[in-house]
């Protein structure tokens, strides 16, 4: 190390190998956000301001998208600062912090998944007994396992990342904190160290993933034992929007958390990582609110009473003055 530079900050170039589009990029980039945060929170309002959508399932629906709002927030305002700024430096304890809240909200987002699955289970399978397996404390405890467990594997991947040594470059080829861009500037990464990112990664993606298939291998046979195509076509109608994101969620995360790094590779796994971070977290609302009628009809009475609320305040106002 004796020649070498400790690095203190990084500069996360991102977009900037692309200079003609980012202006283009934020607007697409801003108004992408501004519909993940609408869409969100009015499925957390509906959800809370509807009593017939007091249920185990909304109850993780909401969940996920308090969770996916609050990863959003975590990258994308940095990236449409960086997109408008010519200073794109991120000093180190502030890029693992991103790298902590950013994976660790990703990895609740799996396990809260396979709460839902597990929760769409038992509701199929034991529909009489739904209310007594699935109460408000069974479904917090899991919604706690999901978020501790999402927190304490980031934070194991985080002390290991920034344990290591940084060395003359500090050029970050992404958009934001990832792992491959930034354990590539280390001077003693290691394939030990290689091997145990991979395997916490894959603990969380795979092993979700594997809880997931199977609760819906037991509801595929559940569901082709029924005697009744209506029955059957009710029973899949609840699980195809949740079976939608799963497919989205896994094969983006998948593709770009578990297959081999090179350094050549960081531009692509850039743009795909846009798909993951913005275009995913911008089409689950959308999948659960076009699949699920209780949830549109939730909706339109939100938009229903806003609508009402806003001439109500403006009247208020006027008389006032």
């Amino acid at each position: 190390m004796g020649n070498h530079t400790t690095v203190s900050t990084f500069i996360l170039w991102g977009f900037s190998s692309f200079p003609d589009l980012q202006i283009l990029l934020f607007v697409m980039i801003f108004f992408s956000h501004a519909t993940i945060l609408t869409a969100n929170v009015s499925i957390m309002v509906a959800i809370r301001l509807t009593r017939h959508l007091h249920t185990p399932m909304y109850f993780f629906l909401c969940s996920l998208a308090f969770s996916e709002t609050c990863t959003t927030m975590v990258i994308i305002p940095r990236m449409l600062v960086d997109l408008l700024s010519d200073s794109k430096t991120i000093s180190l304890p502030e890029c693992a912090t991103q790298m902590f809240f950013f994976f660790g909200l990703s990895s609740s987002n799996c396990f809260i998944m396979a709460a839902m699955s597990y929760d769409r289970y038992t509701a199929i399978h034991s529909p009489l007994h739904y209310p007594v397996l699935m109460t408000r404390k069974i479904c917090f405890q899991l919604m706690t396992a999901s978020w501790v467990v999402g927190c304490l594997v980031s934070l194991c991947i985080v002390i290991m990342v920034f344990n290591l040594s940084f060395c003359d470059s500090n050029i970050i080829q992404h958009f934001f904190c990832d792992i491959s861009p930034v354990v590539c500037l280390a001077c003693d990464y290691t394939p030990y160290h290689e091997m145990a990112i991979f395997m916490l990664s894959a603990f969380v993606l795979v092993g979700s993933f594997i809880l997931i298939m199977i609760s819906y291998v037991f509801i595929g046979s559940i569901i082709m034992k029924m005697p009744s195509a209506k029955g059957r076509y009710k029973a899949f109608s609840t699980c195809s929007s949740h079976l939608t994101v799963v497919c989205m969620h896994y094969g983006f995360a998948g593709f770009i958390y578990l297959r081999p790094k090179d350094s050549g590779s960081f531009g692509e796994d850039m743009l795909r990582a846009v798909t993951y971070t913005v275009l995913t977290p911008l089409l689950n609302p959308i999948v659960y609110s076009l699949r699920n009628e209780e949830m549109q009809i939730a909706l339109r009475k939100v938009l229903d009473s806003t609508h009402r609320f806003i001439p109500q305040m403006v009247n208020k106002r006027t008389l006032n003055i």
